[in-house]
């Protein structure tokens, strides 16, 4: 489509949300690089490579509970009424003998290493010392109050996956499964470029008809959140060549972002500028705050127009930023989390428009209630930022009614 044949026809066809999203996904591919870490600084990287444990935990049998180690034959027969007696070894040692021989005992601790002739250990609670002699009112079975060695892992066995993403639970199993290094997947780069001529640095107090550059500083620590490296550039101004300079100079990124310009008004530039380069998969998509995004590809790297309205370039980097990074980086991407509450007032939508309405959540009367901020608005970016979460309202309704059950998505909370 001609740059005049697309400023004629507006936004009349809109592509769904999913739709978009998927034509966009198909065309992006993982990156093949890593980073070798410290297991000490992976939590949230995904693994490169599987890993399987480099060794058995614990390294050894070991003593469950606190008590004395004996041979479980020692033992049997023994109750209240008619004790076992066995000798005491190495008295008065911290760790009791490294070997027990038979119709003997030696003093163990949680976590102690099993003595060497030892299979069973009586708790101190089943036990009477008198001198040199233990009486045992418990019989026991082989391997009873024993850890045995591997018996948290054994050594060989598969712990993680490539792609898994790593949780400070599996820093701990990693490291004592022998392991102090991880390669992970390096995490993918993204250029941020703010365009736009009304735009002035933060700082500087604008005048009337300028607007303080926020959008590439959200975007940027949306990027870091969700396991990207941002490139935040200083403002472009609306010209094809200066808009073409600057998506070239990123190119060698994994991701390019702009924001702003994405629209199909004079000077809503970046589009023509990306399908001049390469190809717009998708312009105009039916959600609401934020139809105006584009989203293409550029020498094989996916470039995402992202409007220039606040809350419009939020909504866009979730539904479409967001997974596109995972793909790239190798990770999930999980469903946002929610929370369930009571509509405290009628959600308006459009149908066959995704509708993202802003919320406050608040407690009243022991019962959570969604209270709609804005559905529209996409220029007001308190709306967005004081707002708690967002109702999604589906292209096939028209509105959700006061007093209804819904789910908040929480958009802000997660990585």
């Amino acid at each position: 489509m001609t740059d005049d044949a697309r400023r004629e026809a507006g936004f009349r066809d809109r592509t769904r949300v999913a739709e978009a999203r998927t034509r966009l996904l198909d065309r992006v591919e993982p990156h093949d690089r890593t980073d070798p870490l410290p297991v000490s600084r992976a939590d949230g990287r995904a693994l490169a490579v599987p890993l399987a444990a480099a060794r058995d935990v614990p390294g050894y049998d070991r003593a469950a509970v606190d008590g004395w180690a004996v041979r479980a034959a020692d033992t049997f027969g023994a109750s209240d009424r008619a004790p076992e007696a066995v000798d005491v070894l190495a008295d008065g040692t911290p760790e009791g003998a490294d070997r027990v021989v038979p119709g003997a005992a030696a003093r163990v601790h949680t976590g102690s290493p099993l003595p060497d002739g030892a299979d069973a250990v009586v708790m101190v609670e089943h036990a009477d010392r008198a001198g040199g002699v233990l009486d045992v009112f418990r019989a026991l079975g082989p391997g009873e109050n024993v850890g045995p060695r591997g018996e948290d892992v054994e050594e060989g066995q598969q712990l993680y996956d490539a792609g898994h993403r790593l949780r400070p639970s599996d820093l701990g199993l990693l490291t004592a499964a022998g392991h102090t290094n991880a390669e992970v997947t390096a995490r993918p780069t993204v250029g941020v470029v703010p365009t736009g001529e009304e735009l002035v640095r933060p700082g500087t107090d604008p005048d009337p008809g300028e607007v303080t550059e926020t959008n590439a500083l959200t975007v940027a620590g949306l990027v870091s959140r969700w396991g990207g490296v941002p490139t935040h550039r200083n403002p472009v101004t609306d010209d094809a060549s200066a808009l073409r300079a600057a998506v070239q100079r990123d190119l060698h990124r994994d991701v390019v972002v702009t924001t702003g310009g994405s629209s199909v008004g004079e000077r809503d530039l970046v589009p023509d500028v990306v399908d001049d380069m390469g190809e717009v998969l998708v312009h105009g998509v039916a959600l609401k705050p934020g139809h105006p995004v584009a989203l293409g590809v550029v020498e094989e790297t996916p470039v995402l127009a992202l409007p220039g309205y606040p809350v419009a370039c939020i909504v866009n980097a979730v539904q479409f930023l967001r997974p596109v990074l995972k793909r790239v980086g190798g990770l999930p991407c999980p469903d946002l989390p929610t929370v369930a509450a009571t509509l405290d007032r009628k959600a308006p939508s459009e149908p066959g428009v995704r509708t993202f309405v802003r919320v406050e959540l608040r407690e009243e009367d022991g019962d959570r209630r969604a209270v709609p901020v804005r559905a529209g608005g996409s220029g007001v970016l308190s709306s967005v930022a004081l707002a708690d979460g967002w109702l999604v309202v589906p292209e096939d309704r028209e509105g959700v009614p006061a007093g209804e059950r819904v789910d908040v998505e929480l958009w802000e909370t997660v990585p």
